[in-house]
């Protein structure tokens, strides 16, 4: 896949497809060399299918959607021709939806969905936590601000991220 590729000042935007709707990743140039890099919202279930090609379609697993939702990343990142590797970005700031359980329905089972929050809480923190750990051992940690909504479009998914990251060449 190549992007198509827009240059407006300090700005690139790399975007997919013949009519796009929004870039995957915009870079910003810093004045020192360093380059800025704002990723698109993804999730780890439809778009990651997508982007990475999977035959499967990951549902409201964060330990497997928070990983593909990174490796994405990564993958646009090589594409793009910014970096090879995603632990060479230090990550700002991380933004993540959650979304709320798709079943059980709250009205049918109130006990059942309030349980399924908290697992999908909990395994979100763990995942989020192991892949920093293991993928970005010596990064500094992004500040993170969660909002949980309702729904997202991607019906699979349990999580949508977004963030900005900052490459630093003269690290």
């Amino acid at each position: 896949m190549a992007f198509n590729i827009k240059k407006r000042g300090k700005l690139t935007y790399y975007s997919e497809g013949d009519a796009p709707v929004l870039s995957a990743l915009v870079t910003e140039e810093q004045s020192d060399g360093d380059v800025r890099i704002y990723f698109a919202g993804l999730t780890g279930g439809y778009s990651a299918k997508h982007v990475l090609g999977l035959d499967e379609l990951v549902t409201m697993d964060p330990e497997r959607e928070i990983p593909l939702v990174f490796q994405c990343w990564e993958k646009w990142l090589r594409e793009a021709g910014i970096c090879q590797s995603i632990s060479e970005v230090d990550f700002i700031e991380m933004h993540v939806f959650g979304c709320q359980p798709k079943q059980p329905h709250p009205l049918v089972d109130p006990i059942g969905y309030q349980q399924e929050i908290e697992r999908l809480r909990a395994a979100y923190a763990k995942a989020y936590r192991e892949w920093w750990a293991t993928h970005c051992p010596d990064n500094g940690l992004p500040c993170r601000f969660t909002v949980h909504v309702v729904d997202v479009p991607d019906r699979a998914a349990s999580y949508e991220f977004y963030s900005v990251g900052l490459l630093q060449r003269k690290r």
